[in-house]
């Protein structure tokens, strides 16, 4: 985000500790059904995947996807990120960090080219790590690997002792997802990082099924009393949400006002059931801080509720540590309460192509501008074309 945006601390943080480069704590994608808007975040869990857990992936080639179409079978796909971080990639340093210590911070910059063949996505061409220490000055690289597995290592990664290990570095796997299995503790650290985005979409939209959300709530108290204050603020009817435990393992139930017996899970609605099955990862990641992946958000809940959800992020106590949430949603009027910076627009062209763009790129939007009218009647685009 452009330093000369205005501050505005309860939408934007510091991307590190000390940083005047912000990114916003809520990031919505808006765009017509099929215009790429789930390809975003699949993008971005995919790197997390491939960068924490591609060496447990014993199948042939890399699960990414790519363009399907003739031009685009046997073209790399190129994906790359940034991310604010500690620049000492050590356990000492994080924990520092943590604690509010001041330690040495910087922007990373992770690129990643996969090689393609006859439409499947099968090799690594180049996998790249640089950081900028406090976010300025030349790229620095921490590791650098090409086609052969040659690896280049640095200060901040050594590689002393690991020869053997690299050469165990298969084609379909990252570095760090490798050395951090053999002790390597800036892998491990990179990992850990990693572990921080949660979500519901990987290669496709993926639930927990109800049993893996009962277990979780049965492991964590704490989650189910704030559950409880949630649903009860919100206005679902809900006094209280208990969980029992039954023969096929923990299950909720809910004492509903005026109602004389509890009622189980499948007896709530569609809605209530999406609500809880969500919360999870938004209060994981508030809890810890860390990015929520959510597609379709506004899935089954109320446009009213949306907003709420929004400003627990937005909240300094509750949001202590800068978590972030990505989503996906159709809800035009939760435009009204964004800001231009949180919003992500995709349209595709002719050929099939998604376009991205954030809405603070297109020129002439002023801060009071009516967003959500604006943009239901097509004036930034990414709206569907009926007739």
């Amino acid at each position: 985000m452009p330093r000369t945006t205005p501050d505005s601390p309860e939408r934007f943080a510091p991307i590190f500790a000390g940083s005047d480069l912000r990114a916003p704590k809520v990031v919505a994608v808006y765009g017509a059904n099929g215009s790429g808007k789930s390809t975003v975040l699949k993008a971005l869990a995919m790197l997390v995947w491939f960068v924490k857990d591609s060496f447990q992936n014993t199948a042939p080639g890399i699960p990414f996807q790519r363009f399907n179409d003739e031009w685009s079978a046997n073209r790399p796909v190129r994906l790359a990120i940034e991310f604010g971080y500690v620049t000492v990639l050590s356990e000492k340093a994080v924990a520092k960090a943590a604690e509010g210590h001041a330690v040495p911070q910087g922007v990373y910059r992770y690129e990643l080219e996969l090689g393609t063949k006859d439409g499947i996505v099968q090799t690594v061409n180049k996998e790249v790590l640089r950081q900028k220490r406090d976010g300025r000055g030349k790229w620095r690289r921490v590791f650098e690997r090409n086609a052969g597995n040659k690896l280049l290592g640095s200060n901040v990664f050594p590689l002393s002792g690991y020869a053997k290990i690299i050469d165990k570095i298969r084609d379909n796997a990252s570095v760090v997802a490798t050395l951090a299995l053999f002790e390597h503790e800036p892998s491990q650290v990179l990992v850990s990082a990693a572990s921080g985005i949660l979500g519901n979409i990987l290669i496709s939209k993926t639930n927990p099924s109800d049993s893996d959300v009962f277990r979780y709530l049965a492991d964590n108290p704490s989650v189910v009393s704030e559950l409880n204050r949630e649903l009860q603020r919100i206005d679902v009817g809900i006094q209280n949400m208990g969980i029992i435990h039954t023969p096929n393992g923990p299950a909720p139930v809910f004492k509903h006002e005026g109602l004389f017996k509890d009622m189980h899970w499948n007896l709530e609605s569609h809605g209530t059931q999406s609500f809880i099955r969500m919360v999870p990862w938004l209060l994981r990641s508030l809890s810890r801080g860390g990015t929520a992946i959510i597609d379709e958000l506004d899935l089954s809940i109320h446009p009213l509720i949306l907003p709420e959800i929004l400003r627990w992020y937005y909240d300094s106590v509750r949001n202590a540590h800068d978590a972030q949430l990505w989503m996906t949603c159709h809800s035009a009027s939760l435009m009204g309460d964004l800001m231009k910076e949180e919003i992500v627009l995709c349209q595709k062209d002719r050929q099939g192509r998604s376009e991205i763009f954030a809405l603070s790129d297109v020129k002439s939007i002023r801060r009071n501008d009516n967003l959500y009218k604006k943009y239901l009647g097509g004036v930034y685009g990414a709206v569907p074309h009926i007739g």
